[in-house]
């Protein structure tokens, strides 16, 4: 199956999450973690997609947030809802991540928010798009006109020193920046890069269900997407930077 067929798995698949996922409030919410939150939502929706991703792409494995799974040469990497923190309070901040990853960079990605109705979809080559229309990510240059967001505070053992890291980049950006934003969803931070909506978003992590979606959305959008030593991102890297081309440097000078 060639990127267009696989796209159009990926995209049916976070419609399923869609589906599920407006289809009621959670009836249960569990701390899996210290401070980090599962619902029943969670969970149905990953197992109705991993059943459907194993009948239409059988040779190809899942990663989940919720359940893991086994990479292989190419492999799907899902969050199956992403901000759950948000989606048990109600708050409409939360979205259904899909990647087909290959190697260690994605070539396919879908993203659904469904209590935005909007679904941003991408294909190695292709462009990124919100619904049918081709989105970019913005012009701005100048950190004065900027609108960054920035990921989650780390939580569990050893958070005070990487939160550490966070205070200081909320303090220069709030500083500098025309608006800083915690958005509590990678999957929407990166998809509004790619929209020219957000011109940067900083998250000190890169787990690959919450960000290789995004990132090949960012990227076909005419973004970059770095760990914060500059480098290009992969599966493998430390953290996710991803910003319009003409913030790079004085973004990149804040994280060293």
């Amino acid at each position: 199956m060639d990127h267009a067929g696989l796209l159009a798995v990926a995209t049916e698949a976070v419609a399923i999450g869609r589906r599920i996922v407006t289809s009621r409030a959670p009836r249960s919410v569990t701390e899996k973690g210290e401070r980090d939150l599962v619902t029943d939502i969670d969970l149905a929706v990953e197992d109705a997609v991993r059943e459907f991703l194993a009948r239409e792409t059988p040779g190809i494995g899942v990663v989940g947030e919720e359940h893991g799974g086994d990479r292989g040469p190419l492999w799907w990497a899902l969050d199956p809802v992403d901000g759950t923190a948000n989606f048990a309070r109600g708050l409409p901040l939360t979205g259904i991540s899909l990647a087909l990853v290959s190697g260690e960079r994605s070539v396919v990605a879908a993203i659904d928010l469904p209590f935005l109705d909007t679904v941003y979809t991408a294909a190695a080559g292709h462009g990124a798009f919100a619904g049918d229309a081709r989105i970019g990510v913005s012009g701005v240059r100048e950190l004065a006109g900027a609108m960054v967001s920035l990921g989650d505070f780390a939580v569990g053992e050893d958070a005070g020193p990487k939160n550490r890291l966070r205070l200081s980049l909320l303090e220069q950006l709030g500083a500098r920046s025309q608006r800083v934003r915690m958005i509590g969803t990678a999957a929407a931070d990166l998809a509004w890069v790619a929209h020219g909506r957000l011109d940067a978003t900083i998250n000190l992590s890169n787990l690959p269900w919450d960000t290789m979606a995004g990132v090949l959305l960012v990227r076909e959008a005419g973004g970059l997407v770095l760990d914060t030593d500059g480098s290009e991102h992969t599966v493998a890297s430390a953290s996710t930077v991803a910003l319009s081309p003409g913030l790079r440097d004085v973004v990149l000078s804040l994280l060293t």
